[in-house]
């Protein structure tokens, strides 16, 4: 049987700490609330130090097979299973074709702060991935986005001139920017590069991860407070079922591939996570008329709680057992 103790102390670490202080807060009417400008500043540091980390490690471990493998996985992934969920929505919901296709989009793409949870939690539990995977966390985030632009083109949708808006804002938009552009940077400097930056690309992650996750717990509980009753049973069970059989694909997929558990359980992880930020953004210029109570809301205030308090640990504690 897999082995569930670790998932105790990623429930009590300070940065998982944090989201439910600012979750408590929010449900507690509490007029704490970080600035937008700040939350954005702190989202692109985190991208910032993810890429940059990745790229030195990426350099120190040398091009190969695994990081190959790794990344093509990735992007099947995030390119197939929108259509899957797609098909799956289709049959159990009444969704709007627009908020269909975020909505499988957003379970398509990655989470980023998912991302950066799950590399500590296995960083804690003697389990570290190679850094080669930031490169492969920015190459999920996109082939999504562009199966729900093919999907609502099927409907009719997408002019010519708002999808050249809509595919510029996917490629050069902020994150893809930062997550891809620090890790070439890493990549480049290297060590020496690190040995630079190590104060601000290390201990001071910690510190920053804590505090946005103190406005991701704001946010998600303030958008389930006033989305929640947009959210029908179908769509809640989605948010819960569907990261698991995306997870378990990419772990069969990851056996398949000879990755080795640390990559495949972060690799795993990065499957069952779902967009809040790189989705939305996309969505709001190809769709407008897309829910954002639905889609945004079920990927918040829905799979993002239910990852850091039990699919992390789940899916570190299934690589463990299929790996053994």
């Amino acid at each position: 049987m897999p082995d569930f103790s670790s998932a105790l102390a990623l429930l009590t670490s300070p940065a998982i700490l944090f989201f439910f202080i600012g979750a408590a807060a929010a449900f507690a009417r509490s007029d704490l609330t970080i600035p937008e400008p700040v939350a954005k500043a702190l989202s692109l540091y985190l991208m910032f130090c993810i890429g940059f980390k990745g790229g030195v490690e990426a350099r120190a471990a040398g091009l190969n097979g695994d990081f190959i493998a790794a990344g093509v996985i990735g992007i099947a992934l995030s390119a197939l299973m929108p259509l899957v969920a797609f098909i799956i929505l289709k049959r159990t919901s009444r969704l709007d074709r627009s908020t269909l296709c975020a909505l499988a989009a957003t379970y398509g793409s990655v989470s980023v702060v998912t991302f950066a949870a799950g590399q500590q939690h296995l960083e804690a539990v003697g389990l570290p991935a190679g850094g080669y995977m930031a490169a492969v966390l920015a190459l999920m985030e996109t082939p999504a986005i562009l199966t729900a632009l093919l999907l609502l083109n099927g409907a009719g949708r997408g002019e010519p001139g708002r999808r050249r808006t809509i595919l510029k804002e996917v490629f050069v938009g902020a994150a893809m920017v930062m997550l891809l552009g620090s890790f070439l940077v890493g990549l480049v400097s290297g060590n020496a590069g690190m040995a630079k930056l190590e104060l601000f690309v290390g201990p001071l992650f910690q510190g920053a991860l804590c505090f946005f996750l103190l406005d991701i717990g704001l946010i998600a509980a303030r958008r389930l407070m006033e989305g929640g009753r947009k959210l029908s049973p179908g769509v809640i069970a989605f948010a819960l079922g569907f990261p698991m059989l995306s997870a378990a694909v990419a772990l069969g997929l990851a056996r398949l591939a000879g990755l080795d558990v640390g990559n495949a359980a972060l690799l795993t992880i990065l499957a069952g996570s779902a967009s809040y930020i790189a989705v939305p953004a996309a969505m709001r210029l190809a769709a407008p008329e897309a829910d954002t109570g639905v889609f945004v809301t079920a990927s918040l205030a829905i799979t993002f709680p239910f990852n850091l308090t039990v699919g992390i640990a789940l899916y570190t504690a299934a690589a463990v057992w299929f790996w053994a």
